[in-house]
C-alpha cells in the first residue's frame, strides 16, 4: 500500500520496501548469535524519572545476553531515579562524571552525547526512561537490523503513540510535534526522509563509529539531527525503521511542546542552510492568569542553539 501511495516519489517507496521491518522478524535469541563478538549499549536519558525507570531498565535487561551493558545517563536529576535505576539493575552516570573536567552544558542532546564516552559498545542503544508499558522487543526490533544488514548504520523505531490525558486515554494523537512541525518540515527541506514514520523517536539504535562522527545538537531537536546528518554523510539506505508497537510516556503540555518544536525549527533550518548558527530565539507564549478571567500575560522562554561538535574530535582533543 505505500508503494502504491499517489505522488509518493519512487525513492522513498523503495527505501521503505528495503529499509522497514514490520513486525518484528527475529528473537533475542537469533540476535545473541548474530552478534559475532560485538557488544551492545542500552542507554537510558533520564531526568527525573523516578516512577517508570526502574520498568524500562528490567525491560532492557530482559533481553538477556543480547544486552551487555545498561547506562542510566542522570541529566541532573533531583529525585529517586538514580537509586531506583541502580536496583534494578542499571549503571547510573552523572554527567560531570562523563568527560570530567568538560563543563555540562542543559538539553537532551548533552545527555546523549556525553553517553558516547560513558558506554563502550560497538552499537549504542537510546530508549527514554519515561515509558511505560515496555518490553524487552524494544532493544530486539532496534539492535536486529545493526546485527543482520551491514548497510544499516542508524535503527529509528516507531510506533502507535496514544495520547494521555487525565483520565482518559486516546488511540493516536501522541506525536503532535512530529506531525505539525517535524514532517512538514520534511517534506520541505529533507522529502527523501518523508518516509520515516516517527523522525522525533527517542527509541533508536545506531553503530558507535557512526555516532561518534556525528555532531550533536544540545535540546529536543537532537534526534531529527542525528537524521539529516545521516542521510548526509552515508545516504538514505543507512537508515533503517523497525516497528516497536506502542509507545506509551508522559504527554507534555503545549507550552513545552511549543518550545520542543522551536528547537525542531532551528535545528532543520540550520541541518537545509537557511538559517545557520547558534542565534538565540525569545519564544513568546502566553498564560492565563489566576483565577479564570483576569486576563492573560505574556511568557517569555529563551530557546538557545548548542550542541556539540562529533565525539571522535572531542576525545582526539583530550
Amino acid at each position: 500500500m505505500f508503494e502504491d501511495a499517489v505522488g509518493l516519489p519512487a525513492e522513498v517507496a523503495g527505501w521503505f520496501a528495503r529499509r522497514t521491518w514490520q513486525p518484528v522478524p527475529w528473537s533475542a535469541a537469533e540476535l545473541v548469535e548474530a552478534k559475532r563478538g560485538r557488544t551492545v549499549s542500552v542507554v537510558l536519558p533520564a531526568l527525573n524519572e523516578e516512577g517508570t525507570v526502574a520498568g524500562v531498565v528490567s525491560a532492557v535487561r530482559a533481553a538477556g545476553e543480547l544486552v551487555d551493558e545498561v547506562v542510566v545517563m542522570d541529566g541532573g536529576c533531583t529525585d529517586r531515579t538514580a537509586e531506583r535505576a541502580v536496583a534494578a539493575g542499571a549503571r547510573v552516570v552523572r554527567l560531570d562524571e562523563a568527560l570530567p573536567g568538560l563543563a555540562p552544558r542543559p538539553g537532551k542532546g548533552e545527555v546523549l552525547w556525553r553517553s558516547l564516552a560513558a558506554t563502550r559498545g560497538d552499537l549504542i542503544v537510546f530508549v527514554d526512561a519515561d515509558l511505560v508499558e515496555v518490553g524487552p522487543e524494544v532493544v530486539v526490533g532496534l539492535v536486529g537490523p545493526l546485527l543482520t544488514e551491514p548497510g544499516v548504520q542508524l535503527v529509528k523505531g516507531f510506533y502507535r503513540r496514544p495520547l494521555r490525558m487525565a483520565t482518559t486515554e486516546h488511540r493516536s494523537g501522541g506525536g503532535r510535534v512530529t506531525e505539525l512541525m517535524a514532517r512538514p518540515l520534511l517534506a520541505r527541506f529533507a522529502p527523501q526522509l518523508s518516509g520515516v514514520v516517527q523522525p522525533l523517536g527517542g527509541e533508536y539504535a545506531a553503530r558507535r563509529d557512526l555516532l561518534a562522527r556525528l555532531p550533536f545538537a544540545g535540546g529536543y531537536g537532537v534526534e531529527i539531527a542525528l537524521l539529516m546528518d545521516t542521510f548526509r554523510l552515508a545516504g538514505l539506505d543507512a537508515i533503517g525503521q523497525v516497528d516497536l508497537g506502542v509507545r506509551k510516556h508522559r504527554n507534555r503540555d503545549l507550552a513545552d511542546l511549543g518550545v520542543m518544536a522551536s528547537e525542531i525549527l532551528a535545528v532543520v533550518l540550520d541541518r537545509a542552510g537557511v538559517d545557520p548558527g547558534p542565534r538565540p530565539v525569545d519564544l513568546v507564549q502566553f498564560a492565563e492568569g489566576e483565577p479564570a478571567g483576569s486576563g492573560w500575560f505574556p511568557v517569555v522562554r529563551r530557546v538557545e542553539r548548542t550542541g556539540r561538535g562529533p565525539m571522535r574530535d572531542t576525545l582526539t582533543s583530550r
